[in-house]
């Protein structure tokens, strides 16, 4: 009988033939070949299936549209490795990534769970999709090693604590959105190690829209974050939600107030003649969001230079404002749903 593969790669897919035959083809130049590659399809319409079976992958279809945590589940419930590596089809591994993978758990014996980032040269050329993608290499970059999170765009996890933990919240989460976050966090209550591993990167092939990173931020990610946060009835301090981001957030709330105060102002609705004080107040909180993220700036600078970083600095401000108002909307909602209850 042959042997089991160390490792069983799962690809979530729905409609990503985009990026689809690149990931794979990645995937077959690797070091490491001790590994099976598994493509769940999540009832795609365009020829993603027909790619995967070209390239020589395991594929499974879903019976119907169920989201990535049900494809992930599934293809955790097939596989034959001992390691589970997900990756999602916009992503690009390095020669050395999945091997470096196997490093990871070997010199980490306590670690059940590794995560990396994605590197800073992502594919798509354009403002945004820059912005967005070396935002999220920044903030893996500048975190804790000793993670209290996980990450499906590239993570790896034991199968048997995968699967004795229920893998991910499938019912739940039936569209991308922070199951792999909620994992992370039972994956931490129960016990165990996760490890943020900063050299261990990919390359993001997705090229961003404002609609699709207005509804992933807000809808997908902000909205169910804000929910986990409150249930769970902590902050981790890590990541997204360190101290200076969550003071930034809310700093950049206080100067939306102080705009629209001083247009109902400037327009007698509300007579109290502040304006000037309004919006020097507005300037002071806008230098202090600057040094509060002077970090984040000066690595944009270095990687894309003045212009770039200008223009990023108001699109990181409305991060943070549509950030902080989905929190607070969660928060006030959530006291009044427990009012109601008593």
């Amino acid at each position: 009988m042959k042997k089991p593969p160390v490792i069983s790669v799962i690809i979530p897919v729905h409609n990503g033939s985009k990026h689809l035959k690149d990931c794979l083809d990645a995937l077959m130049r690797s070091s490491y070949s001790k590994y099976e590659t598994i493509v769940v399809d999540d009832c795609s319409t365009d020829d993603s299936v027909e790619i995967s079976e070209r390239k020589g992958a395991i594929v499974y279809k879903l019976p119907h549209h169920s989201g990535p945590a049900a494809a992930r589940n599934y293809g955790a419930k097939m596989a034959r490795g001992k390691i589970i590596v997900f990756i999602d089809s916009d992503v690009i591994v390095r020669y050395e990534t999945i091997e470096r993978v196997i490093d990871d758990f070997r010199k980490n014996p306590d670690v059940v769970a590794v995560f990396g980032s994605y590197d800073e040269s992502p594919a798509a050329e354009d403002f945004l999709s820059q912005f967005k993608n070396l935002l999220h290499h920044f903030i893996h970059q500048n975190s804790e090693e000793n993670a209290k999170t996980f990450w499906a765009g590239f993570g790896a996890i034991y199968r048997d604590v995968f699967l004795q933990l229920n893998g991910f919240d499938e019912i739940r989460y039936t569209k991308p959105s922070v199951e792999d976050i909620e994992l992370g966090l039972r994956i931490c209550n129960a016990g165990y190690q996760i490890r943020l591993d900063k050299d261990l990167k990919v390359k993001h092939l997705k090229q961003w829209t404002w609609y699709g990173l207005l509804k992933t931020d807000i809808l997908n990610r902000a909205l169910p974050w804000s929910k986990l946060i409150i249930e769970n009835g902590a902050l981790s301090g890590d990541l997204n939600l360190k101290v200076n981001y969550r003071i930034s957030s809310f700093l950049a709330g206080i100067i939306i107030v102080l705009l629209i105060l001083t247009m109902l102002d400037a327009v007698n609705i509300i007579a109290i003649g502040l304006n000037a004080y309004f919006i020097a107040l507005a300037v002071l909180l806008i230098i202090a969001i600057i040094i509060l993220n002077l970090d984040l700036y000066n690595f944009l600078f270095h990687k894309r230079g003045l212009k770039f970083t200008f223009l990023s600095i108001p699109l990181h401000f409305l991060y943070y404002l549509y950030s902080g108002i989905t929190f607070v909307t969660c928060w006030i909602l959530h006291k009044l749903y427990l009012l109601r209850s008593t």
